[in-house]
């Protein structure tokens, strides 16, 4: 069946996001293994890779760090809370908002993921610069899109 040039961005060699999509899924599947290892799944090990850096954080900023919603993030902490390895506290000056903090656990934790990085090294044969490269694509293609939503949201807002 022969395609026409009017269907032609409808293959899949031809969408950006699918390369993204596969690429993301099978570096999830190769952490697996090591997430196991400290009982941790790759959301998870995201969120406490901000914690390690910051210790105390509200669940908006942490969403923003991680580009989650809140509606993804509660279950994520509910379950780091029941592991130990952070808590959750409503703040006293405004209830609406949660503090996430690391506890010592999740402070040991650390030390058990510092080998986690250099181990998914070897999963993902780049380069050092073609590395580096991609990941500038993908922050600057990342922030080119929330931007995006950004002036969405705000052309609706004074639309109203």
């Amino acid at each position: 069946m022969a395609t026409t040039e009017k269907y032609d961005c409808l293959k899949l060699e031809n969408q950006l996001c699918f390369p993204l999509y596969a690429c993301s899924k099978e570096i999830i599947k190769r952490y697996k293994p090591f997430l196991d290892k400290i009982d941790l799944t790759y959301t998870q090990y995201l969120t406490m890779m901000v914690l390690w850096d910051r210790e105390k954080i509200n669940v908006k900023e942490l969403g923003e760090a991680l580009y989650l919603d809140s509606g993804t993030l509660t279950p994520v902490l509910k379950k780091l809370e029941v592991k130990g390895f952070i808590t959750r506290e409503r703040m006293k000056t405004d209830e609406r908002n949660v503090l996430i903090a690391i506890t010592d656990a999740g402070q040991k934790l650390r030390d058990e993921a510092v080998q986690i990085p250099e181990q998914m090294a070897t999963c993902v044969e780049l380069p050092q610069e073609e590395a580096q490269t991609l990941y500038k694509l993908l922050y600057k293609t990342l922030n080119a899109m929330v931007s995006c939503e950004k002036a969405k949201l705000q052309a609706q807002a004074t639309e109203c």
